[in-house]
């Protein structure tokens, strides 16, 4: 029996001190994880770019143009009316100041020119509307594909407007009409590191350069199509910022095909034999398109879709891999109006979102937004997203709390989409890029074996 005594001494504060420690250290690791930890993204508010009545170009205004000053043999000028006719664009939407010329200007003073007035005019609205100071911008990010001048884009941007000489500036180029969301997740990844910033990301495409003058069809595809528009995005992971913000960014994913050779040529820009310079647009591109959008969704629906959906789509997997190997079976697509309650798919042309809207099994009432601004403002690139978006919101359907699917493709060949939530109230009355014309939509869009 061991005996303690008097003079012993007993480590009464042994324990304490090292719970003390060890509850320092708890508390200064969730600190730093707290402080760490990315700030949400918030869309504080966007500006598209609406064209002026004077350069406007309807089907009639197309042909005749063509008529007057193309050099081309004349099935090339038929080839091109008709798929103008079938691509699902209206009277309204517009080409540049150039190419209302006779005969057309695609100069780099009228490049320019293009480029400028797009920008220009959106960057001033969208500044001039929340009180911004253009000092006050810490991230710009420009996109625009074909025309790639020097200084580059960004930099005409913040020559123009003044803004800071440490603003992280960056010109995106090359990537078509997908690079409008790539944009925006560059974005976001710089504003993970970048504490209390805004960021600004305007994205186009210039049609004045990107004309093509030959005669293989598959590169006069884009003459039909593409028309004049640009957007304006101002973003912000500033706390005091979300009372104002119109959105929050959910969920951003890329997918990129380009190791496969047929996904990397069906948008390419390349000269004919004769010289011209053109982008051509493979007949395998809604093959190819449909092979990223399976892809991306395959990363997207475990984030975004209820349980049950997910469920149903694992057991089809199964019963057609394994319980009917003979039979064969059709992979359950799942119900993505239970995860969005609005779409916006880029209006590339008529056969896109046809293609889109078969593939997810969505009806036309949830391509409506992408097939009014094909109509209105034709296939505007990157930013026709945007345009999408403007007019689900002149329209009064976005509600607080709903969720909108943005899906964008471009060269390379890719896929993006971004999942945004609104945290606002959406006024319909304040006035954008659909307010002149909003009430004249939906309109009736004549089915192709109608031309």
């Amino acid at each position: 029996m061991s005996v303690i005594s008097e003079n012993s001494i007993i480590p009464t504060f042994t324990y304490p001190p090292l719970i003390i420690a060890a509850a320092t250290i708890t508390f200064l690791v969730l600190i730093y994880l707290l402080s760490t930890k990315p700030r949400p993204v918030y869309l504080i508010d966007f500006i598209c770019y609406r064209p002026p009545s004077h350069l406007r170009v309807s089907m009639a205004n197309f042909a005749e143009h063509l008529e007057i000053y193309s050099i081309q043999p004349r099935d090339t000028i038929d080839f091109q009316v008709k798929m103008a006719e079938k691509s699902g664009i209206g009277n309204e939407s517009a080409f540049p100041l150039s190419l209302h010329r006779i005969p057309l200007d695609n100069s780099l003073p009228f490049s320019r020119q293009e480029t400028e007035t797009v920008l220009f005019t959106a960057v001033d609205q969208i500044l001039d509307k929340h009180k911004v100071n253009p000092k006050s911008i810490d991230i710009l990010i420009t996109n625009c594909s074909i025309f790639c001048p020097t200084p580059s884009i960004s930099s005409t941007v913040i020559n123009k407007f003044g803004f800071r000489s440490n603003v992280k500036s960056f010109s995106l180029s090359g990537m078509g009409c997908g690079a409008g969301l790539v944009a925006v997740g560059l974005a976001k990844d710089l504003l993970k590191v970048s504490k209390n910033s805004l960021a600004l990301v305007l994205s186009m495409e210039a049609v004045t350069p990107s004309g093509y003058n030959g005669n293989i069809k598959s590169m006069l595809l884009a003459n039909a199509l593409f028309r004049m528009g640009g957007v304006a995005v101002l973003l912000s992971n500033k706390k005091q910022d979300q009372s104002r913000a119109k959105y929050k960014l959910k969920y951003l994913f890329r997918t990129h095909m380009g190791s496969d050779d047929r996904a990397y040529q069906s948008v390419y820009q390349q000269s004919d034999d004769t010289g011209e310079v053109g982008v051509s647009l493979s007949r395998s591109l809604l093959h190819v398109a449909a092979n990223a959008l399976k892809l991306n969704i395959t990363e997207l629906g475990p984030r975004v879709l209820p349980i049950s959906e997910m469920f149903l789509y694992l057991k089809s997997v199964v019963q057609c891999k394994f319980l009917n190997r003979e039979r064969g079976g059709e992979i359950y697509v799942p119900d993505f109006k239970k995860a969005f309650e609005h779409f916006c798919i880029h209006a590339g042309g008529r056969a896109v979102i046809d293609a889109v809207e078969g593939r997810l099994k969505l009806s036309r009432e949830d391509g409506e937004a992408s097939r009014m601004t094909l109509h209105r403002f034709g296939n505007t690139s990157s930013s026709s997203v945007w345009y999408e978006l403007a007019y689900l919101e002149a329209k009064g359907r976005v509600k607080n709390g709903d969720r909108v699917w943005q899906i964008g493709f471009g060269s390379g060949f890719k896929c993006n989409s971004a999942v945004w939530e609104c945290v606002s109230e959406i006024d319909s009355d304040v006035r954008n890029a659909w307010s002149d014309c909003i009430d004249s939509y939906p309109v009736e869009i004549p089915d192709v074996a109608d031309h």
